[in-house]
């Protein structure tokens, strides 16, 4: 079964959608286009009467929803029906919700399943059919440089009922992580100067059980949010 991103034309790269209850990493540049891509997955997945969980320790919902206000989409209508539920990892009262993993303790492994396990435990009780995290700073936060920790925290996201999407904040599409690896799938954003113009282009670089190419497609920022041309192709 695959679920619908709710961006225009990105769908048609990946067969209809994303395969369901897997897990991607949406990569590219700051300001590339990630956040809003995400954002216009949690707005479709409360457009389909699905649940979504955002975690974030960028910005606060307030901030969030001010920022994708510019658009047309409804994601201020999709935080407010309740579908989608917005936790600041550093804000007092997530910090309670997760309140199971301590990072000041000395068994980094009993810290690791407690966090791990309280994320699963969250969508699993809540019904969570799409989960956001923005983004690998917060596993870095959690889990340092320790490559077990991100292995056995992101196998357990692969073991929910949830599609999840992870942003990396990754500038050069050739240059993989160990969360690339584990992941079902990686899109990567573009964005570039080319003749005193900003370019803009999404690749799929992996997406595992679906037919792609690696080609780069032309993207723009719309009043409704992220487009893509499947068919106009870029070369970066």
């Amino acid at each position: 079964m695959r679920v619908s991103t709710g961006v225009p034309g990105f769908d048609t790269l990946v067969n209809g959608g994303l395969l369901k209850d897997r897990l991607y990493i949406i990569s590219g540049p700051p300001g590339s286009g990630k956040t809003t891509f995400c954002a216009q997955f949690a707005t479709k997945g409360a457009i389909d009467d699905e649940r979504t969980l955002y975690l974030s320790m960028h910005e606060t919902q307030e901030e969030l929803v001010n920022d994708m206000s510019s658009f047309e989409f409804g994601f201020e209508k999709a935080i407010a029906s309740g579908q989608v539920k917005f936790l600041n990892v550093l804000d007092g009262d997530a910090q309670r919700l997760l309140s199971t993993s301590s990072r000041g303790s000395r068994d980094v492994s009993a810290n690791i399943d407690n966090f791990s396990n309280k994320i699963v435990s969250i969508v699993e009780s809540k019904g969570v059919d799409r989960l956001i995290i923005d983004s690998t700073m917060l596993l870095e936060y959690y889990f340092s440089d320790d490559l077990d920790a991100l292995v056995t925290f992101l196998t357990k996201l692969k073991r929910t009922d949830a599609t999840v999407l992870l942003i990396s904040e990754m500038t050069d599409p050739t240059s993989y992580s160990d969360a690339h690896y584990l992941a079902h799938g990686v899109v990567f954003f573009h964005n570039y100067l080319e003749a005193g113009e900003m370019v803009r282009g999404i690749q799929l670089i992996k997406m595992r059980g679906t037919p792609i190419d690696c080609d780069i497609r032309e993207i723009e920022f719309t009043d409704r949010g992220l487009r893509v041309d499947p068919e106009t192709k870029i070369h970066s």
